[in-house]
């Protein structure tokens, strides 16, 4: 069930009705809350409901053992730590079979091909359930966070399955966890001060985002010169490379921004997700603002346990580099996220190898210029990154980056108000936040009938500038 449809629509009147009836019901209300959700997930493909629920019974119950096996004062103890240990094996299998399992038994058979063995590879043909990585990973910090003591008692069952399954977040993050969700469950929130101006200005900023500036680019650009590279043009790639850029933040970041969007007309807060993040100076600035909730689980739960920054400089650079292609790997089974993921983590080890050797030094440039050039640099590296991200295959990306340099195609897609889109939207990262704060301001001054009807005025006119139907958000294949 997508966001900008006429089913979602119709099925959030229901669930916003029925949320606020029942709210001060706490169980009647999780009820409800759990099955609008599972509602939500089978929508796509209700055989995948196994899956989900699977995953919410085992966290579940290796959250109780886990928490069971620590000492009185909540020490760990060498059975809570293999608990979490299988716990996460447990997760990474499932998680590995449906979305890995293909890819690297083509990839063994490749190679032993090429070395003159013959293998036959088994064809599965494993249909990969909507948001598993999602929802995996937030069950994982669930367990590991009981393993490290971090609560006095587990969730309930149904605490757990609602916070797991809960639809806002479900299929494509935020990566809430469950110390940032659960204790909202039990808060009952008055629903004369809902943040409704904040909750509309983010559903509209989202729809806007999604609808109007991901498709357009999509349809204009992006995909006719990722599709056939060489019948463009030097200029058309170029410009097919930065409008990705565009389409894929404006996809992403529209889907979180809708969602912490429905979840606080429900009374739920979300983290951020996305803080301008091309307006980053550097990549490691980049990563502070983009898909933050997945960066925060990296450090936490990845970084700090392989060591962090603790060790010599090489540990630490082995770390993030290892990180980043883990990061990469997560996303999808395919060469290219691996790619993408070495191009990150191998630009943050040279960041700091730079950083930690001209500490101290002046280079005879204006402070605004080298603050000019860092952004540049980084904002290439990142688009160049996205090349390898969004191609079917290595070989597919550099032709697409060989373009840049030799294209020599006839056809065009560029048009003025094309690089409009993607200079206003790589401009509009550098607006204060300030500014939408005082909209939201001025918006939340209004009636509450007139909100709805601005809404409803802004949902009618990226209805009017968007194209025919709406493509699922990228994100929804991770």
């Amino acid at each position: 069930m997508l966001f900008p449809t006429i089913d979602f629509a119709v099925f959030f009147m229901v669930v916003f009705t029925g949320s606020w009836v029942l709210r001060p019901h706490k169980v009647a209300w999780r009820v409800f809350i759990l099955a609008a959700s599972l509602v939500f997930y089978g929508w796509w493909d209700w055989g995948f409901l196994y899956l989900l629920m699977a995953s919410i019974g085992i966290n579940w119950l290796f959250g109780l053992l886990v928490h069971r096996a620590l000492t009185v004062d909540g020490e760990r103890t060498p059975a809570s730590l293999w608990l979490v240990r299988i716990a996460v094996v447990i997760n990474l299998g499932i998680l590995g079979y449906f979305k890995y399992f293909d890819f690297f038994v083509t990839s063994i058979a490749e190679r032993l091909n090429s070395l003159g063995i013959s293998m036959s590879t088994p064809v599965l043909q494993i249909v990969l359930p909507i948001g598993i990585s999602f929802f995996t990973f937030q069950a994982i910090s669930y367990v590991i966070d009981i393993g490290r003591g971090h609560w006095r008692e587990p969730l309930s069952l149904l605490d757990f399955a609602v916070y797991l399954s809960f639809f806002a977040h479900l299929v494509a993050g935020p990566i809430v966890r469950a110390s940032e969700f659960a204790p909202q469950l039990d808060h009952l929130p008055d629903p004369r001060y809902v943040k409704s101006a904040e909750a509309f200005m983010l559903i509209f900023r989202g729809m806007f985002k999604k609808v109007v500036i991901s498709s357009f680019l999509a349809t204009q650009v992006v995909d006719p010169v990722f599709r056939l590279p060489g019948a463009y043009g030097r200029w058309e790639v170029l410009w097919a490379i930065y409008g990705y850029a565009i389409q894929i933040y404006a996809d992403f970041s529209g889907y979180t921004d809708i969602a912490i969007g429905i979840a606080l007309l429900l009374g739920i807060q979300f983290p951020l997700n996305f803080d301008s993040p091309y307006a980053a100076t550097s990549l490691q600035d980049f990563w502070r603002r983009w898909h933050m909730t997945l960066s925060r689980w990296l450090r936490d739960y990845l970084y700090i346990p392989l060591g962090g920054n603790r060790g010599s400089k090489l540990f630490t650079y082995r770390n993030l580099f290892l990180v980043m292609l883990l990061g990469g790997l997560w996303h999808g089974a395919n060469w290219t996220f691996v790619a993408w993921g070495c191009i990150h983590g191998g630009y943050l080890v040279g960041e700091r190898v730079v950083k930690e050797r001209w500490v101290g030094h002046e280079i005879g440039l204006p402070p605004k210029l080298v603050t000019a050039l860092q952004w540049f640099l980084t904002f290439n590296v990142v688009c160049v990154a996205w090349v390898f991200f969004r191609a079917q295959s290595i070989g597919g990306a550099f032709d697409i980056l060989w373009q840049v340099v030799a294209g020599s195609g006839t056809n065009s897609g560029v048009t003025a108000l094309l690089i409009f889109v993607i200079v206003a939207s790589v401009a509009s990262q550098f607006v204060p936040n300030s500014f939408p704060r005082r909209v939201e301001l001025w918006f939340g001054r209004l009636a509450p009938i007139l909100q709805t009807a601005g809404l409803g005025v802004g949902l009618l006119l990226i209805d009017a500038l968007g194209p025919e139907g709406v493509a699922p958000f990228i994100y929804f294949q991770f």
